[in-house]
């Protein structure tokens, strides 16, 4: 009877496991389509820590920017940043650019970075229209193990379910997220500070899904996303873009999706490359610190996020169908050191190999791109310069990386090499313009991507 039994499983089995992958939809190969650099935020904005350092030189080229209304502060606040935006009983409607298409789409909501709970009302995914206005037939309610209300743990993420649906290249999804409690409460929030994307807030209730909401804001920030992934089984695989705000793309216009990886993922879908791009860039990251914060406060909590070594399992490594990693990091370790010696550029360096290792261990192909020019930025110093070029020296020559792409040759002054061309500077002596960061996109030597490349993974 034993032995009967065992046969009997054996026959049956394989079957049960099929239907388990058929309802789970784990049979699907997915590939991110867009993905962003989560960090923390706290209720308030932080007090300066120290007062604000002499810039290199004054810069006169920026203009100074029109300050947004500012809202009424919360009660006990007696600093002079304006407070944050905060949601009460409202919905969020996101607007994210994919990279690649699919048959289904599946949405992974981060609390990676929260010190609370947070629940989700309702959520839903659709094309965009324009503006904050949606196709609300294209897409569905995300649904979370079946269930339309979630709660995510501190320090979470989840996945919703798969939805149906045909998700175009290069198209703007609206992700809608109600939120029927509060994030102006002393915990940290889940966020990325620059999207460079306007988002929509309504008024009190839930409109998930409805093809318009009445509208009361707007913010260029995301909330507790964290990516998109598509079922592309004739995806090559997805590239992930890791840095700092050059590869966030500040300075270049938003609403326009105008960064050194969208140009990319523009090349490759011109090439007939089926390839993800996913940026993870975060405005002020580190290789090897982060920013200093006041005593007590998480260091999460801070614009920046926790250092690159820290954050690349999560923000590379997990995700889904991830073949290759373009890394540029490290002007900021050499920027906010001024004069000081440390960190050394062996020591930025050091940093940089064990994410060469990181990416190994996990089959990928890890590509250094060479940092880019920053004299006349406010923390412009001759010694940061000179571990500029000592690193830069190291990624070119070394053949520690699996390729190069050698950004600070296709974006300096061929006349003076330690600045930007004028034409390809945003204003700031650090960040790209629009021109700019085309240049970079288009430097990119797309046969990185084509031989060679490692093998495709779908989590």
């Amino acid at each position: 009877m034993r032995s009967a039994a065992v046969a009997l499983l054996a026959v049956l089995l394989p079957g049960l496991c099929s239907d388990a992958r058929a309802q789970t939809g784990s049979a699907d190969r997915w590939v991110g389509t867009w993905t962003t650099a989560e960090v923390g935020r706290p209720q308030n904005p932080i007090p300066p820590a120290a007062p604000l350092l002499r810039p290199f030189m004054v810069n006169t080229r920026c203009p100074t920017p029109a300050a947004p209304p500012a809202p009424a502060p919360p009660p006990g606040q007696t600093f002079a940043p304006p407070p944050y935006v905060h949601f009460t009983n409202q919905t969020l409607r996101q607007i994210v650019h994919t990279s690649i298409g699919g048959s289904k789409a599946r949405v992974v909501l981060s609390n990676a970075y929260g010190t609370a709970p947070v629940t989700i009302g309702a959520a839903h995914i659709a094309l965009r229209d324009k503006q904050s206005a949606i196709q609300p037939a294209s897409g569905g309610p995300l649904m979370f193990s079946g269930k339309p209300t979630i709660t995510i743990p501190a320090n979470a993420v989840m996945y919703s379910d798969p939805v149906t649906m045909t998700v175009p290249q290069m198209a703007d999804l609206a992700i809608d997220l109600y939120l029927p409690g509060t994030t102006n409460a002393p915990v940290t929030t889940t966020m990325h500070a620059s999207a460079l994307q306007t988002n929509y807030m309504s008024e009190t209730g839930n409109y998930a899904g409805k093809a318009t909401i009445p509208e009361v804001g707007e913010t260029r920030s995301s909330f507790l996303l964290s990516r998109i992934d598509v079922a592309a089984p004739d995806a090559t695989g997805a590239i992930v873009a890791f840095g700092d705000s050059i590869t966030d793309g500040a300075g270049s216009t938003a609403d326009t999706n105008s960064r050194w990886p969208d140009h990319l993922a523009r090349r490759l879908l011109a090439q007939g490359m089926r390839m993800g791009v996913l940026n993870a860039g975060i405005g002020g990251n580190r290789v090897l610190s982060e920013g200093t914060v006041p005593p007590g406060m998480d260091t999460r909590a801070v614009g920046a996020g926790i250092n690159a070594l820290a954050r690349f399992e999560r923000h590379v490594l997990s995700q889904a169908g991830v073949t290759h990693v373009i890394v540029l990091e490290g002007i900021n370790d050499i920027g906010n050191a001024r004069q000081n010696p440390t960190p050394t550029a062996d020591d930025l360096i050091a940093g940089h190999q064990q994410l060469i290792a990181q990416a190994h261990v996990r089959g990928l192909k890890i590509l250094g791109a060479t940092l880019t020019p920053f004299w006349g930025a406010a923390y412009y110093t001759d010694v940061g310069e000179a571990k500029r070029q000592a690193i830069n020296e190291w990624i070119r020559t070394s053949k520690a990386y699996d390729g190069v792409i050698d950004f600070d040759k296709a974006t300096r002054d061929p006349n003076d090499p330690k600045k930007f061309l004028d034409a390809y500077d945003s204003c700031d002596y650090l960040h790209p313009s629009d021109a700019g960061y085309k240049a970079m996109g288009d430097a990119i030597d797309l046969a990185l991507f084509k031989t060679g490349s490692a093998s495709t993974s779908s989590r």
